[in-house]
């Protein structure tokens, strides 16, 4: 149901302003359809990727972003179909069967991308890997998320010190570490505790303060071990996971 509104026209020597508003005691009913959120978005599409058997996933976002996700992880093994439609469903291929591609893995303008998927990509041994980005993202900095994956074991090259993409990667046997980040970023957080699915033993991050919980929240709705400290502001996950 539409209300009624009441128009009010208000005219001086230069302009006429025409000003609508509702009227008092009618309401608006009706449907609408939100737009997906785009970080869980991209998480969706990856632990989808990563976890054993097929995720239908409802509401995606169909940016540019998410869909940079998409096609990387479809050259890593993932079945990703119906992406133009409201339900995506994405055929996982579990935590340690991704493929080594022939071909460079484009993010797009996707930092999100790039910095969740090295932390993935850094832990599965004896595969290499090469991420790249449009002209901005080859730009931002990596340095936030390699230098915990290296603390980790990972082997990471790229320009400016290992910084900028191109990067490549060498996956490896990651130990598990407690990184205490300098910053409250959910992507320092999920890059770090991606790649602790596939390492043995408990991966902490202690942040100054909680940053967003997107992963946590999906990471324990796959099955993985997640624990929570408040008090100190810390995540742990327990490896190796087995996503379903």
């Amino acid at each position: 149901m539409i209300p009624a509104v009441v128009t009010t026209q208000i005219t001086n020597s230069q302009e006429t302003l025409i000003i609508q508003r509702p009227q008092s005691g009618l309401c608006l009913k009706g449907n609408i359809q939100i737009p997906g959120d785009k970080s869980i978005s991209h998480r969706s599409l990856m632990l989808g990727a990563i976890a054993q058997g097929k995720t239908t996933i409802k509401g995606l976002l169909l940016g540019e972003d998410p869909r940079s996700s998409a096609k990387c992880f479809s050259l890593l093994g993932a079945d990703i179909s119906q992406l133009n439609t409201d339900l995506v469903e994405v055929q996982g291929v579990g935590l340690d069967n991704l493929i080594e591609p022939s071909q460079v893995l484009d993010c797009g303008n996707s930092g999100t991308t790039m910095r969740l998927m090295l932390g993935i990509l850094a832990s599965h041994p004896e595969r290499f890997f090469t991420v790249t980005g449009d002209s901005s993202l080859v730009q931002r900095p990596m340095s936030r998320v390699i230098e915990p994956l290296t603390q980790m074991g990972a082997q990471i090259w790229g320009r400016k010190g290992g910084s900028l993409a191109p990067l490549a990667i060498q996956g490896q046997k990651l130990r598990p570490i407690h990184y205490h980040s300098p910053i409250a970023s959910a992507q320092v957080k999920s890059c770090i505790l991606f790649a602790g699915l596939m390492t043995e033993g408990k991966t902490t991050v202690t942040e100054p303060a909680l940053s967003r919980d997107h992963s946590e929240r999906m990471l324990e709705a796959f099955g993985a071990q997640i624990s929570i400290d408040p008090e100190t502001n810390s995540v742990t996950v327990t490896g190796p996971a087995k996503l379903q």
